[in-house]
């Protein structure tokens, strides 16, 4: 194959197993990658361009490229081609995820701290959403203040309410109230993030990228994938570490640190996110798919009336 006729927007690794999207997120959740300048980004995003115009500069190899559009789907939104700010960007969700759980998990036993932790947190998530949302979809500033109240309020609500009343609870109990709060508050900001989808629906194409209309279910099916990920991928560092952390506090050596527990559990927490974060957005396809037979009657029936039976699947890009 010559690189001229190398398609830079094929998958690299096969997108329809779990092996095959757990291989591509790793590529492109590399937390190294964050701590490139915007010029290096830039460099990489002319390339590729460059490759889908079909004029490769003489001298590049294909392992450039592929590095070129590990670098571009990292930094770029897939949908308008813009450079991602660095906090929203799923390479930056170890370093950052990291050191902010890290410190929920240890400052969870006075409500200031928790109170500030938690707002810390869904300042951090709601970026993060709305930097990897469908793009084909704009919210409203109004829109994007309404989401951030909400999933604050509920994960304070949540975090506080379970801290007092958890106070005469076993301490491993106490421990796992952040990740209560954090589960509870993804289920509210994601979709409040991304409510122009569900109200409007998201775009959806066949097989081939052709534009077939707008689904609310499809939005609905995505957002709730985007749900369960973002819970998983926080799920073990919050529910295993408190353990691992319950019982090294009984050592006498750890008793004699206690300044460094902080710091323990942000590594370690580093440890879980540098699997987890490409595993959980391994779960399910990036390009997912319906079958018209499931999508709205108006919609289904414009598909049937233009397409006959030569499209059974629509596709839509669910986010992050």
């Amino acid at each position: 194959m010559t690189l001229r006729s190398f398609d830079i927007d094929a998958p690299r690794w096969d997108q329809s197993t779990f092996m095959g999207r757990l291989k591509h997120f790793f590529n492109i959740t590399d937390w190294r990658t964050a701590a490139l300048p915007d010029s290096r980004l830039d460099e990489a995003k002319a390339l590729v361009g460059s490759c889908r115009a079909g004029s490769v500069p003489p001298g590049t190899t294909e392992e450039q490229l592929h590095y070129a559009k590990k670098l571009y789907d990292t930094a770029f939104h897939p949908d308008t081609g813009d450079r991602m700010n660095l906090i929203g960007r799923m390479s930056f969700q170890v370093p950052g995820g990291m050191a902010i759980t890290g410190f929920m998990l240890q400052f969870y036993r006075t409500v200031p701290a928790v109170v500030f932790w938690q707002w810390v947190n869904q300042s951090f998530n709601a970026l993060v959403n709305y930097t990897n949302r469908n793009a084909a979809s704009p919210i409203t500033p109004k829109q994007i203040g309404v989401a951030y109240v909400t999933a604050t309020s509920t994960a304070l609500a949540t975090a506080v309410g379970l801290n007092l009343f958890t106070k005469k609870a076993p301490p491993l109990v106490a421990r796992w109230v952040p990740f209560a709060a954090v589960a509870s508050a993804n289920c509210v900001n994601i979709p409040m993030m991304r409510q122009q989808e569900i109200l409007n629906g998201i775009a959806v194409t066949d097989e081939n990228g052709n534009k077939l209309g707008h689904s609310t279910k499809a939005a609905v099916k995505g957002i709730t994938q985007v749900v369960v990920s973002r819970i998983t991928m926080a799920a073990p560092g919050m529910i295993i570490l408190p353990i691992i952390m319950q019982r090294m506090e009984k050592y006498k050596f750890m008793q004699r640190i206690t300044f460094l527990h902080g710091p323990i559990q942000v590594m370690m927490v580093g440890a879980f996110l540098v699997f987890m974060v490409p595993a959980a957005c391994s779960l399910f396809p990036q390009r997912c798919s319906m079958a018209v037979s499931k999508l709205e009657p108006e919609l289904r029936d414009s598909i049937v009336s233009q397409y006959g039976d030569a499209v059974q699947r629509v596709y839509f890009n669910k986010g992050l």
